[in-house]
């Protein structure tokens, strides 16, 4: 028989330090993988590791599929700290970039300073009022937040397919379905010429910062971890339950919502059907990969989003597929959740029952 036990104490040191050994352990089971593929293991990991990032095009691109995850990620930390399982920030980031897009499009033929902090607010109040639908059903109705900002996704995805089939489809884009270029005024400054990376990054730089400021040096953060580490412990201080639910999925929204319209307004330019590759469900894997710490969560998103451009390289050179990406992403979150459970609890082997018949 197996019995599991409760640690009576975890070390902070070991716990984070597993990040880097489910880095490692991934890395030898992707070797162990491309060797039973029929591939040279170092080189097949040279070519998804290194090969993407060898230029300054290739770190401008890791940039820019990791400004989204780190966004996202921050906003989740909220939300996982306080004990509240937002799994819908696809959806949030989806229904940001629609409002922020529909900003833009209501601007088309504008210029001025005011378009694209309109734009970014937009897409912002979008991402989070969609997020307060799943906590206020969870508030006043007590549904589980995690099945309703799930299938919330699947509405916000639907809705965007409408609007870029029918009545926000570009008149001069052939049926394509997807909408307008947006003008230059709606669009995230370029930071270098012959690169993509543009201003969004700076966005998410200072949302590192403004986070990092309220979790660990305000009160504000200080209830959300109490409220994280029990909820009868928060009740008792006087903490409102209900009013904390509320704001931590308002603030991981609004971040979502940030970084869909980041998307449209940055490499994208306008909206189609696909404005995100399932960047809202990656991100969760980087908000625990980073310990739900905003610095740590900078270095994760930078982890992951090579996996993105890992992949796309290794299907080029490797003829692999695409997903392979996806399948070191699971990897990833299976070694780190293993790690995490051997290290709070411990599996004890108390022999064979013996039955009698």
């Amino acid at each position: 028989m197996i019995k599991i036990e409760k640690r009576n104490e975890a070390p902070n040191s070991i716990y984070f330090l597993t990040p880097v050994l489910a880095i490692f352990l991934t890395l030898i089971t992707g070797a162990l993988i491309f060797f039973i593929l029929g591939f040279k293991p170092l080189e097949a990991l040279k070519f998804f590791f290194i090969t993407p990032i060898s230029d300054l095009y290739g770190l401008s691109e890791l940039l820019i599929k990791a400004t989204p995850l780190c966004l996202i990620a921050i906003g989740l930390s909220f939300c996982f700290k306080s004990n509240n399982w937002n799994i819908g920030a696809e959806g949030q980031l989806t229904f940001g970039g629609i409002v922020g897009g529909g900003v833009a499009l209501l601007f088309y033929n504008h210029e001025g300073f005011y378009v694209l902090p309109s734009i970014i607010l937009a897409g912002a109040i979008g991402g989070m009022v969609f997020a307060l639908i799943p906590a206020i059903l969870k508030v006043y109705f007590n549904t589980n937040e995690i099945l309703v900002s799930l299938m919330l996704v699947y509405v916000s995805k639907l809705l965007l397919d409408y609007l870029v089939v029918g009545p926000w489809s570009n008149p001069e884009g052939f049926n394509f379905p997807e909408t307008r270029q947006f003008s230059d005024s709606a669009r995230l400054p370029i930071l270098f010429e012959g690169l993509r990376i543009h201003a969004g990054i700076f966005i998410a730089l200072i949302s590192v910062f403004l986070a990092w400021i309220v979790l660990y040096k305000t009160y504000l953060g200080f209830q959300i971890k109490v409220s994280g580490l029990s909820l009868k412990t928060a009740k008792y201080a006087g903490y409102k339950g209900k009013t904390m639910i509320l704001l931590v999925f308002m603030i991981s929204g609004a971040f979502a919502g940030l970084a869909g319209v980041g998307e449209i307004t940055g490499p994208i330019g306008q909206l189609h059907r696909m404005i995100s590759p399932d960047y809202g469900f990656t991100a969760i894997i980087v908000a625990f990969l980073g310990r739900l710490n905003p610095i740590g969560i900078v270095f994760a998103s930078l982890i992951v989003a090579l996996t993105y451009l890992g992949a796309e390289t290794a299907q080029i050179f490797l003829q692999v597929p695409k997903y392979t990406g996806q399948v070191f992403q699971g990897m990833i979150l299976f070694f780190l959740l293993a790690s995490d459970f051997l290290i709070f609890f411990k599996i004890k082997f108390l022999g064979f029952k013996k039955y009698e018949y």
